[in-house]
């Protein structure tokens, strides 16, 4: 196989990765807010199929936890800021339109990316973001829900978007003070 068709393989399979991020981030969405936290204010409530939920724009749930093991909750919090609750406040077009700048900068990266490590970070990246901004613009804010605890503090909720997006931040982060000398000295991308 020629390098070139190397690199499109990659770059296809990336944003195949990034897609498969995505789906990962909204159907966990989807089931934990109408199948388990929606349980807990509304026990009689109906619940939307994936479909519908998708499509249309289901009211924010209230406060709701739910513990599942004695260091971890499924509790329901709308993040107005971006990953971790940072830039609260800063006002939904600008995050929207701030995440949305990162993900064509990071796609076109991926279009000329060099390894693997690379390919799969950013795609990750790609589709945690992507995640969130949809769900910015459906809600006004992105539902997080993995409540971390030990000894009353509480790690930041979040979602497999803001993991998507942490991963593949420390992948790259990996790859260019790791594997980035290696490939230098070798001389190979």
């Amino acid at each position: 196989m020629d390098l070139a068709r190397l690199n499109t393989s990659k770059t296809a399979m990336g944003f195949l990765l990034a897609a498969d991020i995505f789906i990962m981030d909204q159907v966990s969405k989807w089931l934990i807010l109408e199948y388990i936290l929606k349980n807990q204010v509304q026990p009689n409530g109906i619940r939307l199929g994936l479909w519908e939920w998708l499509m249309k724009t289901p009211p924010r749930l209230p406060f709701a936890s739910v513990e599942i093991l004695p260091f971890f909750n499924l509790t329901m919090v709308w993040n107005e800021g971006i990953s971790f609750g940072l830039f609260h406040g800063s006002g939904i077009y600008i995050l929207v339109g701030l995440a949305l700048v990162i993900t064509v900068l990071f796609s076109v990266w991926l279009t000329r990316v060099q390894g693997w490590m690379q390919m799969i970070a950013l795609s990750f990246v790609i589709g945690g973001a992507l995640g969130n901004v949809f769900d910015r613009l459906r809600f006004g804010a992105v539902a997080d829900f993995f409540d971390f605890h030990v000894m009353g503090w509480h790690y930041p909720a979040f979602n497999i978007a803001d993991c998507g997006i942490v991963v593949g931040i420390a992948l790259l982060v990996f790859d260019g003070i790791v594997l980035e000398p290696k490939r230098q000295k070798v001389g190979t991308p």
